[in-house]
């Protein structure tokens, strides 16, 4: 079995790599920058850019199976280039945001809906993972807290249920290396709905350093995003949150039925981060 592992640099992707190579399994790590990736010995990197459908023959040549990112522009020839080497199975890194009623007209929902739509059509064997916020995105906050010494929240009582990466690597583990969960759709779920505020609380007990955040208006936490993401991009987050705020985040046991432990906590997460935060207090206070 030779796996192809696509976004070899993200947290998701690189804890799969190191899964798999512990496994014993022929992995092969998919970069648009290979020169750039840190891999374990033995695990060959190969050039592949979800958007240039030239870099797909080589990667995919003799692979068995596929961790794929939803990267929407070239998935059609992805998928076609696949089946045309024989790659059995998929395993797609979707988004829970397709679940929800408007994902169509939301830009960031409609990306992951489009791929997953594609998969759908394809002749190759598929199975999709549906995760909701990932834990690492509370490390923009670290970057607020290091420029600004405060976090700007348009709505602090929007629940979310961060997972932690390693618990999709696992659940994308589990699919990869075992026939019997293969070809089904998993929405998985951290182990707690939690509000913004709570999470701040949370990183707050673990650092041991204040997170302050200021309430702020959707148009001016769109403004200071500008720089980082198009408005549409800002606009999807902020409906989302909108739609969240007050409102607990329905929760699964998926990540427990694929990998055999419940889902980490971001209690777990914020322990194992710590330090990573520390050090934007420490960068702050020496300005």
């Amino acid at each position: 079995m030779t796996v192809l592992v696509t976004g070899s640099r993200g947290k998701v992707g690189s804890a799969l790599i190191a899964l798999l190579h512990e496994a014993g399994a022929d992995v092969r790590a998919a970069s648009a920058a290979p020169d750039e990736l840190s891999l374990p010995t033995g695990v060959e990197a190969v050039h592949c850019a979800l958007d240039d459908p030239a870099t797909f023959p080589a990667a995919l040549d003799s692979v068995t199976s596929v961790f794929l990112y939803a990267e929407p522009s070239q998935t059609g020839a992805f998928l076609d280039e696949a089946a045309a080497a024989g790659v059995e199975h998929i395993v797609l890194l979707s988004s829970s945001s397709v679940l929800d009623p408007g994902a169509a007209d939301n830009p960031i929902a409609a990306s992951h809906l489009a791929v997953e739509q594609a998969l759908a059509a394809s002749p190759v064997e598929a199975s999709v993972l549906q995760p909701g916020a990932f834990a690492a995105n509370a490390f923009q906050w670290r970057l607020a807290l290091e420029s600004a010494g405060s976090i700007d929240l348009p709505y602090p009582g929007s629940y979310g249920d961060p997972i932690h990466e390693r618990d999709v690597a696992e659940a994308a583990f589990a699919l990869l290396t075992r026939p019997e969960p293969r070809g089904r759709t998993y929405h998985l779920t951290g182990p707690e709905s939690l509000t913004f505020t709570e999470q701040l609380g949370i990183l707050e007990r673990a650092v041991g350093s204040p997170f302050p955040y200021a309430t702020v208006t959707r148009e001016a936490w769109k403004a200071a995003m500008a720089g980082y993401m198009p408005g549409a991009f800002a606009d999807g987050l902020l409906d989302y949150w909108a739609s969240t705020d007050g409102s607990p985040t329905p929760l699964t046991h998926a990540v427990e039925e694929l990998t055999g432990h419940p889902a980490r906590s971001f209690a777990e997460w914020a322990a194992e981060n710590a330090d990573a935060f520390k050090t934007a207090w420490l960068t702050r206070a020496a300005r």
